[in-house]
């Protein structure tokens, strides 16, 4: 899937629903699904629902864990 098609279908999901799929939710946060299900299986990923064999995303979830990734800039330590 195109990134741009992925992004478009997150943005369509948003306004319909609050939850997104996981490629839809990785466009969102413009990464690839491989690695937003390799967050998920390590337990370092955004909050998500399991819904039968569906996982789904809420934009909210998704906004808070990438707030709490924010960059502070300076040193690393």
């Amino acid at each position: 899937m195109d990134s741009d098609d992925a992004i478009d279908r997150a943005n369509r999901a948003k306004r319909g629903s609050p939850f997104l799929n996981t490629d839809q939710a990785a466009a969102y946060l413009k990464m690839s699904g491989r690695l937003l299900k390799r967050l998920r299986v390590r337990g370092d990923g955004p909050e998500f629902r399991r819904h039968s064999r569906f996982v789904e995303y809420h934009i909210d979830d998704l906004d808070a864990w990438s707030a709490a990734r924010k960059s502070r800039g300076g040193a690393h330590g």
